[in-house]
């Protein structure tokens, strides 16, 4: 079985290519003034496509033979966990953007033209976009408004799954709450192998993080759209690009943060321990949401290899659950994963369009 897997971010398109005994990550880079060219995500698939298969020629893997092409699921229409096959209603709304903007849309559109090339099937597993909640998690407070799933799907469910198993059981019969910490935070309720509840990293939900506020006090957006401090467009980059950490202390490096608060630097170390504080609470109201019957809180996503971060955020929500320490991302490995179950026949594959939200 070979498997090559696409994983397009903001700056990089990580590659993973797995045959049975072994799977072999790297990660491509991209320079930044290169992709601020592009006017839309959907811009950069002609530029990623000559990367990637430059990629595999340096590999020497561009002739081999590839039983199936995965790639990151983008924003598609909201639908329910699971490994999806790519089709054209899939292609044509990863082009659209039809749930957003994301460097994941590209996942999907990645792995259709080359498993084009390679005559095999092309998949995506757990798109951002995976909308499992209770009807109860989608009131937002004003009837014109819903609460939305958009979240870590794809590395949630990886470091559940991973979690899971170490406690001996069946990610459908665990109860978890999985934080992922990165540039974006969001913290899932997972009852049974479906997130139940969770929260919007990318538009204003939640905890602030890195680079992004996180939930806002309305008042005060309403206020500065009033003053005309800034235009709608400007808020929009805020809240996803230039809030959080950043807004406060202009970067988005916590090492730098970090390195600091050990040089006694007040303002950095209210601004850090705010955010842990908000991540604790956010895992305490998910807490709350499975009312309080929990099996482990998981810390996952790039800044949970912060022993300053995860450390704090021990101590204070300790109370609830046993803690598992995930840092890191296993997006490669999760899209390995899910195709592999669905070629094994441990899951079925679903198909964009059945079901949708």
């Amino acid at each position: 079985m070979r498997i090559l897997a696409i994983d397009p971010g903001s700056t990089t398109t990580k590659i993973g290519i797995f045959q049975e005994g072994g799977l072999v990550k790297q990660t491509i880079p991209h320079a930044r003034d290169v992709i601020r060219k592009f006017t839309r995500i959907s811009d950069q698939f002609p530029f990623r496509l000559k990367e990637v298969e430059e990629f595999l020629i340096k590999e020497k893997a561009a002739a081999e033979v590839f039983d199936a092409v995965v790639g990151r699921g983008g924003l598609v229409r909201p639908l329910e966990g699971g490994v999806y096959r790519v089709n054209e209603a899939m292609v044509r709304d990863l082009q659209a953007g039809i749930s957003g903007q994301h460097p994941a849309n590209l996942g999907g559109l990645l792995a259709d033209s080359f498993a084009g090339r390679f005559r095999c099937p092309a998949y995506v597993v757990d798109p951002p976009v995976v909308d499992e909640l209770w009807p109860v998690a989608r009131i937002s407070g004003f009837a014109e408004i819903d609460r939305v799933s958009l979240f870590h799907a794809l590395n949630q469910k990886a470091a559940g799954r991973t979690v899971a198993e170490e406690l001996g059981k069946s990610y459908q019969d665990c109860r978890l709450i999985v934080a992922h910490m990165g540039g974006g935070i969001t913290v899932g309720a997972h009852c049974r192998g479906k997130v139940v509840d969770v929260n919007d990293g990318l538009n204003g939900d939640g905890p602030f993080s890195p680079e992004r506020t996180g939930g806002l006090p309305v008042g005060g957006v309403l206020r500065l759209l009033k003053e005309e401090r800034y235009r709608i467009a400007e808020l929009q980059e805020i809240v996803s690009r230039r809030g959080g950490v950043y807004s406060y202390l202009e970067t988005v490096d916590l090492q730098e943060v970090e390195s600091r608060v050990q040089k006694g630097d007040r303002k950095s170390r209210l601004v850090l321990e705010a955010m842990i504080y908000q991540i604790a609470k956010e895992i305490g109201a998910m807490a709350a949401a499975l009312d309080g019957e929990v099996d482990a809180i998981v810390l996952t996503g790039g800044i949970a290899h912060s022993e300053y971060l995860t450390g704090h955020l021990h101590r204070k929500v300790r109370f609830i659950a046993p803690i598992f320490i995930k840092p890191g991302e296993y997006e490669i490995e999760a899209l390995v994963d899910g195709v592999r179950r669905v070629m094994n026949g441990s899951e079925k594959v679903k198909e964009y369009g059945e079901g949708l939200k």
